[in-house]
C-alpha cells in the first residue's frame, strides 16, 4: 500500500462522515413497518427440525440476554432500517459477548478470537459492533450492574475498537494480518490490568482458569463425555434430546443405512474443500454418528457428531457437522456469492479468523426426505474455552468488552477497508457514545420483545420446553 493509496482510503472514511454522521449512530427508534418478532421466530422454525424448536424457545426464554442470542434476524431486521458509513467488510452477523473466546491454532497455541460464524456474509461493520455492544449493555441489565456502570462497559466496547482499528491502519499490511490476541498477549494485558488496579486478583485467576480450562477440551476430553463402548463398539451414548444416536432416531435400517451412507460420503468428499492435500483426515475412518443440541439461535438446525477412528480405538477424533442455512443477513444485504451456505461460512471464518481449524470444510448432503442441505464440518472440540459471562463481575466486564471489542476490529481489519473505517471512526468519542447511546436504547427494545416473546409461549402461540 503506497501513500497515495493510504490518503486515497483515509478520504474515503472522512467522506462517508459528512453522509452518515457518526453521531447519527445514537438512539434506536423502532420503525413503523417494524415486523413482529414473534413472526419472525416463526419464519425461521419453518426450515428446522419440529421436535427442536420448544428447545430453542425455552433457552431463549430464560433471560432477555438468552432471547437476544436466539433473536439476530430480529435484530439484523433492525439494524437494516439505522445509518450505516457505507464501508463494507466481511461481517460475523452475531457477534454477541458469547461468540467469542479461546481456542487452539494448528500451531498448538490459544488464542482468542470470534468462534461462530453461521451468519457471516459481507455487510456494514457497525451491524457488529452494534449487536456486540448491545450484548453487553443487555447483559449488564441482567447482572444487575448500574447504568453508570452498564455504560462504562459498553464505552470500552467501542473505544477498544477504535483505537485498534486505528492502530491496524497504520501498521505494516502483514502486522495487521497476522495480528492476534495469544494467550501470552492475555496474560500480559491482565497483569498490566491488574497492577493498575483495573481487575482484581479474581479476575487474573479466572482468566487463568479459562486458559487452562480450555486446554482440557479436545477430541480426547470430548471422546470421554460422549463415548462409550457397547457391545464391543464405539457408540455415542445417548442424552435425549441433546444427543441422540441415528439409531434411535432412525429406527428403520433402510433409513439408518442411507443416513450413514450420505455422511460417510460427506466425510470422503469434504475433503476437497480443506486447505491442504495431504490432511490427517484421511487416516481416519467413520464409527458412529449422533444429533447434537448446540448453542441457543442455532437450536433446530440439523448439527451432527462424527466419531471417527485413527489406528485404533484410543486415537479418536469427534467432529462436528453443522447445517448451514440462509444467513439472517441476507434478506437485507442480498444473497451470498456462494451457492453453499457451507461455503459461505468457512469462507467467511477463515477470512475473519487469524487462524482456524484445519478440518473446517463444507460439504452438500442428500437427505433421506430428498432435500439436499448444506453442512460446515469442524472439530467438536479444540482448546475451546469461554469466558462464563453470567457470573462476571463489573471490573471484569469491562476489561472483557474491552478484549471483545479490540477482537472485533482485528478481524474487521483483515476482512474490510480498516485505512477508511479508521478515519471514519477519528480520534475522538463522538462515536464511542453514539455507539452506547444506541445499546441502551436497544436493550430497552430487546426487553419489549423478550416480554412479547414469553407472552406467546403462555398464550400457547409458541411452544417451548423449559430446562434443557
Amino acid at each position: 500500500m503506497n501513500l497515495s493509496d493510504f490518503q486515497g482510503r483515509w478520504a474515503q472514511g472522512l467522506a462517508a462522515r459528512k453522509l452518515s454522521p457518526r453521531s447519527g449512530h445514537a438512539g434506536s427508534v423502532p420503525s413503523p413497518e417494524r415486523p413482529d418478532p414473534v413472526a419472525l421466530l416463526e419464519e425461521q422454525a419453518a426450515s428446522r427440525v419440529p421436535e427442536l424448536v420448544p428447545i430453542r424457545y425455552g433457552r431463549m426464554m430464560v433471560s432477555p440476554f438468552t432471547f437476544y442470542r436466539g433473536a439476530a434476524l430480529v435484530m439484523a431486521s433492525d439494524l437494516s432500517r439505522t445509518p450505516d458509513s457505507g464501508i463494507v467488510t466481511q461481517i460475523c452477523g452475531d457477534a454477541h459477548l458469547s461468540n467469542f473466546g479461546v481456542f487452539g491454532t494448528p500451531e498448538r497455541k490459544l488464542v482468542f478470537d470470534l468462534n461462530d460464524f453461521d451468519e457471516t456474509l459481507p455487510g456494514p461493520w457497525e451491524w457488529d459492533l452494534k449487536r456486540l455492544a448491545a450484548s453487553f449493555e443487555i447483559s449488564g441489565r441482567n447482572a444487575g450492574f448500574s447504568p453508570a456502570l452498564r455504560r462504562k462497559t459498553v464505552l470500552a466496547v467501542a473505544r477498544s475498537y477504535r483505537e485498534r482499528m486505528r492502530a491496524a491502519a497504520h501498521e505494516p499490511v502483514l502486522e495487521s494480518w497476522y495480528d492476534r490476541l495469544d494467550a501470552q498477549k492475555l496474560r500480559e494485558w491482565i497483569s498490566a490490568e491488574h497492577k493498575a488496579h483495573h481487575v482484581g486478583t479474581r479476575q487474573v485467576r479466572q482468566g487463568e482458569k479459562v486458559l487452562a480450562k480450555a486446554r482440557s477440551k479436545d477430541s480426547a476430553a470430548a471422546f470421554a463425555k460422549l463415548v462409550r463402548v457397547v457391545d464391543g463398539r464405539l457408540r455415542i451414548q445417548a442424552d435425549p434430546p441433546l444427543v441422540e444416536p441415528i439409531e434411535d432416531l432412525l429406527t428403520e435400517a433402510k433409513a439408518r443405512d442411507f443416513a450413514e451412507g450420505a455422511m460417510r460420503q460427506l466425510l470422503d468428499t469434504y475433503t476437497h474443500t480443506l486447505l491442504q492435500r495431504n490432511h490427517p483426515i484421511h487416516e481416519f475412518s467413520y464409527v458412529h454418528m449422533a444429533r447434537k443440541v448446540v448453542g441457543v439461535g442455532s437450536v433446530g438446525t440439523r448439527a451432527w457428531v462424527l466419531l471417527l477412528r485413527g489406528r485404533d480405538d484410543n486415537d479418536p477424533l469427534i467432529l462436528q457437522a453443522k447445517e448451514a442455512q440462509e444467513s439472517v443477513l441476507e434478506r437485507f444485504l442480498g444473497a451470498s456469492e456462494f451457492t453453499s451456505h457451507g461455503q459461505r461460512v468457512v469462507a467467511g471464518q477463515r477470512l475473519l479468523q487469524a487462524s482456524s481449524d484445519i478440518f473446517l470444510g463444507w460439504q452438500e448432503v442428500a437427505g433421506a426426505d430428498g432435500i439436499t442441505r448444506d453442512f460446515y464440518l469442524r472439530q467438536l472440540h479444540d482448546w475451546k474455552g469461554s469466558v462464563d459471562v453470567d457470573n462476571v463481575r463489573p471490573r471484569g466486564a469491562k476489561f472483557y468488552a474491552a478484549m471483545c471489542g479490540q477482537t472485533l476490529a482485528r478481524a474487521h481489519a483483515r476482512a474490510g477497508d480498516r485505512v477508511a473505517i479508521a478515519a471514519y471512526l477519528g480520534k475522538s468519542d463522538v462515536f464511542d457514545r453514539a455507539i452506547a447511546d444506541f445499546a441502551s436504547d436497544y436493550a430497552g427494545q430487546n426487553d419489549r420483545d423478550f416480554a412479547a416473546f414469553t407472552n406467546a409461549i403462555s398464550t400457547g402461540r409458541l411452544q417451548a420446553v423449559p430446562g434443557t
